[in-house]
């Protein structure tokens, strides 16, 4: 096994990102590697006044097929498979004129980005790689002797052992590495848009991939290591996020930052300002309001002792007022659409702050695909993409909800989608007055949200807590009408729920003797 390092003397490079390719071109030629090329990257590089031989002069093919044919031949494949030590390579390599190729430098079809940009089918299918991918594995198993590049930002490397005198080892093993996973990445993406394509849920085989965005501090725990990968997924979020400022994001805060803008997309900019502040993935207040500062007080109002260190989000532009006042207490992190230049200023006082800028808001109903690994394996299904203003609402109680109630039943709804189960929401007047997560009973729940409310009538200095005169959501049925007196107990006059359990017609009696209104969503918002 060769363990010193191995110089180049002919290179392979066929690139549809054309980025750093004339400067690698020139290390390469300086060098006194000779260079083989295709197509369009021939040309690029002979317009830089830089040798370069065809590749149809090396296979005695011209490219054909519309291109879909022109490495797919033995002295590409050859070249790049040959054991160099390997005395029955050697002697294929000479009775068929073979000469060996120690550098490839390859990146694929863009097949995502086309898919992105929302292309028919016939462009997808065009954009799918194939030459590329062989080629690239080949190399990748032939690493002792070749060096495999599929990535632009390895070409600084690439030309510093060019200056060295060739590549080690080590450099080559971690190439291959990174070809294979590119062409594991690459793959996966097709064949997810195939079975998109098919309609198909449930497919024999399914593979995920991303690629690397930042290596984290730590996971969820400092023993627990953490890395953030981008999905060929266009959706904007954490992932499409431009960070104006403060320290690195850990994983607690990407995931926490994901749920916040999340759950503040199901409401329209166009309607109304929006806020939704974040802890441990659980919303804690949310508010629609005239302003983003309104909606801000109104959100923090809510529970102003787990704001406290959380994330904040917003479905509009971030102003100078909102920023102003969503500083004014310790905050993980701010993420909105966009921010002005004077709100970037006065979040800027904040050195540890970090201000995310989205782009944009992510569509409550588009489809997807959610990921959860279990032990051994994958649980796989499509994004709750269901909401709240689309539903139909039926009234099952002799009270019907009066309009004020109906906004506010949508609006208590759109948070459930987006609280951990079991869920109660208590909302009044467009914002959340009381929120109960995660509990293993819905009455438990139902007695957390009403407790927090009386906490925050207190920190508020009110007679009453919130709750009085509101509506409730819960994310599934009712099973027992426990839980629903607990809510009327607390105030609640409106209730939103999906309907389904066995007791319903307890349930409903419940509500119809305590004179409340009740209507069914038929759509269930589980959240684990």
């Amino acid at each position: 096994m060769p363990t010193s390092p191995r110089r180049i003397e002919r290179a392979l490079i066929s690139v549809s990102d054309k980025t750093g390719l004339i400067d690698l071109a020139r290390a390469l030629n300086a060098a006194g590697v000779e260079i083989v090329s295709t197509g369009g990257t021939a040309k690029a590089i002979a317009n830089a006044g830089i040798a370069v031989i065809d590749v149809s002069q090396l296979t005695g093919f011209p490219e054909m097929m519309d291109g879909r044919v022109k490495t797919l031949h033995p002295k590409v494949h050859g070249g790049l498979l040959a054991i160099r030590d390997n005395a029955e390579h050697t002697s294929a390599m000479a009775a068929h004129g073979i000469r060996p190729i120690d550098l490839l430098v390859v990146n694929l079809y863009p097949f995502e980005e086309t898919v992105a940009k929302g292309a028919g089918f016939e462009d997808c299918i065009e954009n799918i790689d194939i030459g590329g991918p062989a080629m690239i594995r080949a190399a990748a198993k032939n690493h002792d002797d070749v060096a495999v590049i599929v990535d632009t930002e390895d070409y600084a490397a690439l030309i510093e052992a060019l200056k060295a005198g060739g590549t080690s080892l080590d450099f080559r093993r971690r190439l291959a590495a990174k070809a294979y996973a590119r062409t594991a990445t690459y793959d996966a993406a097709i064949s997810n848009w195939f079975a998109e394509q098919l309609g198909d849920a449930a497919p024999a085989y399914r593979a995920f991939g991303g690629r690397l965005a930042e290596a984290l501090r730590y996971g969820e725990n400092p023993h627990q290591s953490a890395a953030f990968y981008r999905s060929p997924e266009r959706r904007y979020g954490v992932a499409t996020a431009r960070q104006v400022q403060g320290k690195q994001l850990s994983y607690n805060n990407i995931n926490d930052t994901d749920a916040a803008y999340e759950c503040v997309a199901e409401f329209d900019p166009a309607r109304s300002a929006a806020c939704v502040i974040v802890k441990h993935a659980n919303p804690c207040g949310v508010a629609e309001g005239a302003s983003l500062e309104e909606a801000y007080r109104k959100a923090l109002a809510c529970d102003s002792t787990s704001a406290f260190g959380g994330i904040v989000a917003l479905n509009r532009t971030l102003d100078a007022q909102a920023a102003r006042i969503i500083t004014e207490i310790f905050t993980e992190v701010i993420v909105a659409p966009d921010a002005t230049e004077e709100a970037i200023a006065l979040v800027g006082a904040k050195k540890n702050l970090r201000l995310l800028l989205a782009g944009g808001l992510p569509d409550p109903r588009a489809p997807g695909l959610l990921v959860k690994s279990v032990a051994g394996g994958l649980l796989v299904q499509s994004r709750d993409n269901a909401v709240a203003g689309d539903m139909t609402l039926t009234p099952v109680t002799k009270r019907k909800p009066t309009d004020a109630e109906m906004r506010d039943l949508v609006f208590a709804f759109r948070v459930a989608k987006h609280v951990k189960s079991n869920t109660i929401v208590y909302a009044k007047d467009g914002a959340t007055v009381g929120i109960g997560a995660g509990q293993m009973s819905r009455i438990d729940s139902a007695r957390i949200a009403a407790r927090k409310a009386q906490d925050a009538a207190k920190e508020l200095g009110l007679t009453e807590p919130l709750t009085k005169g509101s509506v409730v959501a819960s994310d599934a049925f009712f099973p027992f009408a426990d839980g629903l007196l607990v809510a009327i107990e607390a105030g609640a006059t409106a209730v939103i729920q999906p309907g389904g359990s066995m007791r319903d017609d307890e349930v409903i009696k419940a509500a119809d003797d305590a004179g409340i209104a009740m209507v069914f969503t038929g759509t269930r918002h589980f959240r684990h």
